[in-house]
Parts: structure tokens; sequence; C-alpha cells
């Protein structure tokens, strides 16, 4: 279960933390991407302080992995994508962006059917129509 308790931890955490990026974006005149600087400026210092004992691990990962982490959380997610969310609080109300913005199981979902080798359930095929769908009823007019 402990891992389900801190997925649902996430999801408060940025539920609650778009609340206060996006209000202090409005309350500050601040850009999507001062915005971001700020988050990730903020994150750095307590996460490098948080992960300090591990540091050494980094040179026992190997290029492949480091590529890895590169692209996939330092380019793709961690800058493409918070700049694209903070473009998207800015301009919308919470209630539409964030379930369009949390769609990112079902991408998650489909890279590991396409690129991972997973395989998909039928139980899991259903949840991630009844999610989209969801999804849909949140963000339609």
């Amino acid at each position: 279960m402990k891992p389900q308790l801190f997925a649902l931890l996430t999801a408060m955490a940025w539920g609650v933390g778009g609340y206060f990026e996006k209000k202090g974006m409005h309350l500050g005149n601040l850009s999507p991407q001062v915005g971001i600087t700020i988050r990730t400026a903020v994150a750095l210092l307590i996460l490098g302080a948080v992960s300090f004992p591990q540091w050494k691990t980094i040179a026992e990962a190997g290029p492949k992995a480091l590529l890895m982490m590169v692209l996939g959380g330092g380019v793709i997610a961690g800058s493409v994508g918070m700049l694209c969310f903070y473009l998207a609080i800015k301009g919308a109300p919470l209630g539409r962006v964030m379930p369009i913005a949390f769609t990112s199981p079902l991408f998650g979902a489909l890279m590991g059917l396409w690129l991972g080798g997973e395989t998909l359930s039928l139980q899991g095929a259903i949840g991630i129509l009844l999610s989209t769908g969801g999804i849909v009823l949140l963000t339609v007019k």
C-alpha cells in the first residue's frame, strides 16, 4: 500500500502546489518562465540536500541511465512539461487545466506498452477509458 499512498500524496502536493503557483504568478504578475525557474531553484536546493547521501550512486549509474534521466526528467518532464503546465495555469482556471494536465498516467501506460514491453489487461483498458471519460466530462463545456 505504501506506493499508492505516495502516489496519492503526489497528487495532493501537485494539486495544492498548482493552486499556489497560479496565485503567485497572478499576484506578482510573473511570467510562466519565471515561475518555473523559482520552482526549480527551490526544488534543487531541497532535493539536493535530501539526496546528498546518495550522490555517490550517480557515478555507478552509467551513461545510458543518466541520459534517460536527463532527457526524461530534465528536458521532457522537467522543462517542456512544466513550462507548458505553467503556461496553462497562467491562462486558464485550475479546474480546466489540472484534469487535462494529469492525463500523464494515460501517456505513461501507452509508453510502457509501446516501448517498455508491458501488457494491458482488460481492467487496465477499462480504467484508462473511464479516466479519459472523466477528464472529458470535467473539461468540456
